[in-house]
């Protein structure tokens, strides 16, 4: 007694008459979009697998190993087989091209750069890569800027920027070595930090020559360190209002003559000292 297949099964199965391997690609790509059979599937995978190596050949130089690329060139290449549509009459690499050089991009923008660029700027920069390592391939030796520009019809500006991109998306540890050296110190030693001490030193060495006296330092730091007002200031000094006023700015204009390091402008001076001057 003959076995039957269920109405799944007989779906899934492919059309027996003619061996799978012996049909054309068109054949089976229409065969597939009609029954949707993973064995299929698999032959068409099989089949046009050399293009998504290829086109992830595109990126061997890059930071992922080459396995890591076909893995996601082969992604695409099923998302291109199961997206395809016979009838539209588009042949099927023009289809699956684009499809599979998406998802290594996708890949590379989602996975691998560390710093996100603009999109458009992602665009450009994996356009002049690829195009880099054709022409590098095609003369020999790594094209300028503008054979790259001339190949991508672009100008030589946005070559130039896209390859400035191309390096700053790409970061280093701080414990790498800055150069290939064996006694090569880590890049964070080299780095240096804000020393906070020369400013000290200089406000120390200003306030020396200011030359205030111990009543003008005392109304300064009331004022601006305990944050008193004149009027307080004077109650705990025993002294008026007005004198603190005197007393401060008096003590500014000193600070600020030396820190000008010559004679302020006249309207920064006490009252008493633009009449002494007049005078």
């Amino acid at each position: 007694m003959t076995a039957t297949l269920s109405g799944r099964d007989a779906e899934k199965s492919p059309p027996t008459g003619r061996s799978i391997g012996l049909e054309d690609e068109g054949e089976l790509l229409r065969r597939y979009a009609d029954t949707r059979c993973p064995e299929l599937r698999d032959e068409l995978v099989n089949r046009f697998m050399p293009l998504a190596r290829s086109l992830a050949m595109r990126y061997r130089r890059r930071s992922e190993s080459l396995d890591d690329l076909i893995q996601v060139a082969s992604l695409g290449l099923i998302k291109a087989i199961d997206g395809y549509d016979p009838g539209r009459g588009r042949p099927f690499t023009a289809y699956a091209v684009p499809t599979v050089l998406g998802e290594l991009r996708r890949h590379f923008r989602d996975h691998v750069w560390n710093i996100r660029l603009p999109r458009g700027l992602q665009e450009l920069t994996m356009s002049v890569d690829e195009a880099t390592n054709s022409l590098t391939e095609e003369l020999g030796r790594v094209p300028s800027a503008a054979e790259i520009g001339e190949r991508l019809e672009i100008s030589t500006e946005d070559v130039l920027e896209a390859l400035e991109a191309s390096h700053a998306r790409r970061t280093m540890s701080l414990d790498a070595p800055r150069v290939a050296e064996e006694d090569a110190v880590p890049t964070v030693e080299t780095i240096g930090s804000a020393e906070g001490g020369y400013e000290r030193v200089e406000a120390d060495l200003t306030a020396e020559r200011a030359g205030l006296d111990d009543r003008e330092w005392e109304v300064l730091r009331l004022r601006f360190v305990d944050e008193l007002t004149q009027r307080e200031i004077g109650r705990r000094l025993g002294v008026s209002q007005m004198q603190i006023s005197r007393i401060s700015r008096a003590a500014l204009w000193k600070l600020l003559n030396a820190v000008r390091g010559g004679e302020p402008h006249p309207a920064a001076a006490p009252a008493s000292a633009r009449r002494a001057k007049r005078s």
